[in-house]
């Protein structure tokens, strides 16, 4: 019940280099003209600088202020606490290319590549608060180990009409039939192929980059999808979800419709996820660490996902990451309400799918489709890590339906930013600076959100209180 096409091995060659010179010889042979220098900042934005490919060979390392990385959704900035500064001059930072990531940006008009960049202070440290470089900071705790986790994301987002004013609903975009969806059409081909010709554009543009798609479906909600990735190493695929989303927003802008990544963008449909499969590897034998020899799951396995049930309610913030985040955990509906876990159990936080041994893994069905890829991944392993190291025990699977089960998860953007910001395991596994910065930025983005009245608001307050 997908939609597939195109094979991986005529995609492979077209995105990534090993070096400096071979980039060279990369744009040359491609005749590209510029390049966009770009940095995920905390919210998964595309930040950086557009230059001339001459010049980006010519010139020096590129530079940004370091506010970048302290930078709300709506462009504010937190105040100073006791936890949290601001650098008083706001220097600059600078920028490194990784030559592995560089593809071509297939929708500018003119020949343009795209090359993402790490963050680094004028000394060569790494910056603690750029996502990338969170996400290696975890999975060096991994290859401390001698680990190798693999991930698989599963991204869901929504097709609507253009909304240029934000006091009305978002609304479905008309199909190829002329009219739009109202029902839910879970997995359904005929409401795939209402928008045959703009999947067509994201296929087509992932193969310029490079992008491999597993398969692209239609979930239960109207004009909602959802693309699978193939899994990997973890830092290339939460790279691969970073172009995937800039990707599908410009096929969909092709099309006259949005794409958003919203978790909860209407009121009477489903919220969007990006679930996260886990696996651990040997990474000297190439075997799977959750599986012993005779097929049966192994105690690291068991501690992987008591890891989930113990620190997930700690990093919600970062898999939740905005107030509309938690729009999305609803009583009665596939998205989790708790932290159980269980085997091929879509009704809890935690699934177990069916699998050969060799494939045995973890699905987190918590993060929301809002959520930054390096961050979110990040969070997830950091869970999984701190279970194995402290051989936590889970409880017990979980059968049946426990989608009303409300446990464990908190309840708003607040709660979750202050039960991060006091967990001493993940002070030590992300960095005071990092914890303090994000607890800082997502406390500013709540304030930011109080300043606007709802419809709730004047729906039930206006006239009878």
């Amino acid at each position: 019940m997908s939609k597939k096409k195109k094979s991986a091995p005529k995609i492979a060659s077209r995105r990534g280099v090993e070096s400096f010179d071979a980039a060279q010889l990369w744009l040359s042979e491609r005749g590209i003209e510029d390049i966009e220098c770009i940095v995920p900042d905390l919210a998964g934005v595309a930040r950086g600088k557009m230059m001339p490919t001459e010049k980006f060979f010519s010139g020096p390392v590129m530079t940004m202020p370091a506010s970048i990385f302290a930078q709300t959704i709506s462009g504010d900035y937190p105040p100073d606490d006791e936890r949290f500064q601001h650098n008083t001059t706001d220097g600059d930072l600078f920028f490194r290319a990784d030559y592995s990531t560089l593809t071509a940006v297939p929708w500018e008009s003119d020949p343009t590549a795209q090359l993402i960049h790490d963050a680094y202070t004028r000394e060569g440290i790494p910056v603690e608060t750029a996502p990338r470089n969170v996400l290696k900071r975890v999975l060096q705790l991994y290859e401390d180990e001698g680990w190798a986790p693999l991930v698989a994301p599963e991204m869901e987002f929504y097709l609507v009409r253009p909304n240029t004013d934000p006091d009305y609903p978002l609304e479905p975009p008309t199909g190829r039939s002329g009219r739009p969806e109202v029902g839910r059409q879970s997995y359904s081909i005929s409401a795939l192929n209402e928008f045959d010709d703009l999947i067509d554009d994201i296929y087509d543009l992932s193969e310029a980059q490079g992008l491999e798609i597993d398969t692209l479906i239609h979930e239960e909600g109207a004009a909602q999808m959802e693309i699978n990735l193939r899994h990997g190493h973890p830092l290339e695929l939460a790279d691969q979800v970073f172009l995937f989303k800039r990707t599908i927003r410009e096929a969909a802008l092709r099309h006259d419709m949005y794409a958003t990544f919203m978790a909860k963008p209407m009121s009477n449909q489903p919220g969007s996820s990006m679930h996260i499969h886990q696996s651990v590897m040997d990474a000297d034998k190439g075997t799977n660490i959750f599986s012993r020899d005779d097929g049966e799951p192994t105690s690291e396995f068991l501690s992987f996902i008591a890891g989930h049930q113990a620190y997930l309610p700690a990093v919600t913030c970062i898999l939740a990451p905005y107030v509309n985040s938690y729009r999305r955990f609803t009583r009665g509906t596939t998205a989790p309400v708790n932290v159980h876990w269980g085997y091929d159990n879509r009704t809890v936080g935690l699934r177990v799918p069916n699998s050969k041994p060799g494939a045995r893994r973890l699905e987190n069905r918590v993060p929301s489709s809002d959520a930054n890829p390096y961050l979110a991944i990040a969070a997830s392993l950091a869970c999984g890590y701190l279970g194995i190291k402290q051989r936590l025990t889970p409880d017990e699977p979980r059968s049946g339906n426990f989608s009303e089960d409300m446990h464990a998860l908190p309840r708003g953007l607040l709660e979750a930013v202050a039960l991060f910001g006091e967990c001493e395991e993940l002070i030590d596994v992300f960095g005071e600076k990092f914890v303090a910065t994000y607890r800082a930025i997502k406390q500013e983005e709540f304030e930011t959100f109080m300043k606007v009245i709802s419809p709730w608001e004047r729906e039930y307050l206006l006239l009878n209180v």
